[in-house]
């Protein structure tokens, strides 16, 4: 449910910014303010759950996540819509955390444990394929409000569910909450993110985003602080002294930042710059979904030849390379290379996805698996907010370049008006136009798409980069053994 809604999300967002009339930093915000409390919660929301039971804090979380998904769907506005976000994001970490613990203290069996494991990650892996394919239907015959309603029959089924099937669990020994943690690196990723978003709308060097690069970085130390002055802290900060769980908690966020955060740039691109519907765009996103379904099945069968390093490396570099091809189709405006190209990124970020949590619980010893198995995914959706608001800042950063001062053009039309460059963005390009006369509106829509398609194309490149260089510095931090 929780990656099914996201995903959604991310089809119908083209849509709701024209409702809306919002701007590119209410839009980017709509999907950071979910990650962010999803990320932030995470590692808490597992203590809470060992602490006070986890059937209880599972039900508390699936409340807390349709009351938002209601809220969401009844959004007046779009400032309205990403706070009711930050209550879903909440309610999110409310449910993985537990359910993760569940599934844990259920079954004891190797052989039980394994089958049931394979059955979560058959339908984390179901839910990529269905998600771009029921957003897309669900924008055409519903409309995006739905894309939130869907969430409460869904919730109502699962309540009945945990009260018939699920046992009520605790951790007698459970460690103690962490308040100082918590709120530090809660306001860490929350600064970043606000530096990010303003950034791209103020300036970079704007006092909006400067405060909120400075915030970040200060809650960050403030929390390796918070972290090392305590005997059980939410985050064992020893674990990186080992270079080898370094390497694979990098190759965690690398992947989620150059990879799995696609999911919800790719449906932008193929919507505000390849000009396809919402229901076209859930279609085209297949190839992506479905090598991200297919290929952690071949890093497996890979495994036999391959150490666990450099097949972290090479997901990495192939993931650098199908990125370049997207990037290259969006310069070129060719959607077919661009398919090619998202096949490829999702054969990428298949292998990572298959190797890299295994990689993570296998670089540490066995006695911190539970403190590692955090880690992991905090990384996993820091990754995400931190990946998704760096690509979409130089998205509209270099939009906005493409298109000069903002106010004017140079294709034989007088000036646009004022809100052209962040309309376009936003990719509201309805809105772009509207003050223009009849005749200077096709001139000013090709010039739109090309600035958006120049943007993505420079966020893809950034993204290749960092990917590629992600799978040099995994495979120097991964060489040696684990220390114990």
């Amino acid at each position: 449910m929780t990656v099914l809604d996201t995903n959604i999300v991310a089809i119908v967002l083209p849509t709701i910014a024209r409702e809306f009339s919002a701007s590119f930093a209410e839009i980017e915000w709509v999907i950071s303010t979910y990650v962010l409390c999803f990320a932030s919660l995470l590692l808490p929301a597992g203590a809470i759950a060992d602490r006070f039971g986890r059937r209880q804090v599972f039900l508390t979380g699936i409340a807390a996540f349709t009351v938002a998904s209601a809220l969401c769907g009844l959004a007046p506005s779009a400032r309205t819509l990403y706070l009711a976000r930050a209550l879903q994001g909440v309610g999110a970490a409310f449910v993985l955390a537990p359910a993760l613990a569940i599934i844990g203290h259920t079954f004891h069996g190797e052989s039980e444990r394994n089958r049931a494991w394979a059955i979560w990650g058959g339908m984390m892996g179901l839910a990529m394929v269905l998600a771009p394919v029921a957003g897309g239907v669900i924008a055409y015959a519903l409309g995006w409000r739905w894309g939130f309603f869907v969430n409460l029959p869904v919730c109502g089924l699962l309540v009945i569910a945990v009260l018939f099937w699920v046992d009520e669990s605790r951790d007698e020994a459970a460690r103690r909450l962490d308040p100082a943690g918590i709120v530090f690196f809660s306001a860490s990723m929350f600064g970043l993110t606000w530096g990010l978003i303003n950034g791209q709308s103020f300036g970079w060097s704007s006092q909006s985003a400067l405060v909120g690069f400075a915030v970040g970085a200060g809650a960050l130390l403030a929390f390796i602080a918070a972290e090392r002055s305590q005997a059980r802290p939410m985050l064992d900060l020893s674990l990186f002294g080992i270079p080898r769980f370094v390497g694979a908690v990098w190759a965690m966020f690398a992947y989620a930042a150059c990879a799995q955060v696609m999911a919800s740039l790719l449906p932008l691109f193929l919507q505000n710059g390849l000009g396809n519907s919402a229901l076209n765009a859930g279609l085209l996103m297949l190839p992506f979904a479905l090598a991200m379904l297919a290929f952690p099945y071949i890093g497996r069968r890979l495994g036999r030849w391959l150490s666990s390093e450099e097949t972290l490396s090479v997901g990495l570099v192939v993931v650098a390379f199908g990125s370049m091809l997207i990037a290259l189709a969006a310069f070129g405006d060719r959607q077919d290379l661009a398919l090619v190209g998202m096949m490829i990124l999702g054969s990428g970020g298949g292998l990572l996805n298959g190797e890299t949590q295994k990689a993570i619980m296998s670089s540490v010893p066995r006695e911190r698996a539970g403190m590692a198995s955090g880690i992991s995914t905090t990384a996993r959706f820091s990754g995400i907010l931190l990946g998704f608001a760096t690509l979409s800042g130089i998205l509209a950063t270099t939009t906005r370049t493409m298109l000069g001062s903002a106010d004017c053009t140079s294709q034989g039309m007088s000036c646009t008006p004022s809100g052209f460059a962040d309309a376009v963005v936003a990719g509201d390009l309805v809105k772009a136009v509207r003050e223009l006369a009849p005749s200077a509106q096709g001139a000013a829509l090709e010039q739109a798409r090309h600035a958006y398609l120049a943007g993505f194309s420079t966020a893809l490149i950034t993204s290749a980069i960092i990917a590629a260089l992600s799978a040099v510095a995994i495979h120097f931090l991964m060489r040696g053994r684990l220390s114990r």
